[in-house]
């Protein structure tokens, strides 16, 4: 996974530096104008939160089947990520929310069950912080049931009525605004698999240094 850091953050650098020139000659949005123009960051930020819950959910799954540690390590930092997005996403959506609907924060279904969703990652790495021997496998079991409430996270604007758009919008993004959208979904996931490759590996050294203490205590 080292050989993958370098060319990773050149990439992300380099995506992530073009992106607000591809952002910037996007049409506007006849209603919302300037604003709406978040919706390049806040859009695929959620993407990879409900991508990263799945990644901690099944990999939590692998921990509690399989007891293999590489799980846990993947799991771990799933969920670090899980959070670390959708407190962009959490943060992205009142701003954009404050000039489209007026208000910062109301009971929409889908801003509901994002936040339902954030906590629940807040909670596991509580738990494996705070929760003592064992602490791993009660993590793994809520991380199952955060990852449970990704689809209805999903689904949600298309079953209650909802001030949120639905997710028919965007495949009928207009041409202008498609690429941009898709060039940051891309940067995005892209710094996902960065970030995840960052804190696999040093959680594996941690592992190892842990073992080398064990092994002088023995000695």
């Amino acid at each position: 996974m080292r050989k993958l850091f370098l060319p990773l953050t050149l990439l992300a650098a380099a995506m992530f530096s073009y992106a607000p020139f591809m952002i910037d000659g996007a049409p506007y949005e006849s209603t919302m104008l300037l604003v709406q123009k978040i919706f390049y960051f806040h859009a695929p930020a959620g993407f990879i939160m409900l991508t990263s819950g799945i990644v901690c959910g099944v990999a939590s799954v692998l921990f509690l089947w399989k007891k293999r540690p590489g799980a846990d390590r993947v799991a771990l930092a799933a969920g670090e990520l899980t959070v670390l997005f959708g407190a962009i996403v959490l943060a992205t959506g009142p701003l954009w929310a404050r000039k489209a609907w007026g208000v910062w924060w109301n009971a929409d279904v889908r801003l509901t069950m994002s936040l339902v969703g954030w906590l629940i990652a807040v909670g596991y790495l509580i738990v494996r912080r705070f929760g003592g021997p064992g602490s791993e496998k009660l993590a793994a079991g809520l991380a199952v049931f955060g990852t449970a409430n990704v689809p209805f996270i999903y689904v949600s604007v298309n079953i209650w009525r909802t001030m949120h758009p639905q997710t028919t919008v965007v495949p009928s993004l207009v041409e202008g605004m498609r690429g941009p959208f898709w060039f940051c979904v891309l940067a995005f996931y892209v710094l996902y698999a960065l970030l995840m490759t960052a804190r696999i590996h040093l959680e594996r050294q941690r592992a190892l240094v842990n073992d080398l203490y064990l092994a002088q205590e023995d000695a």
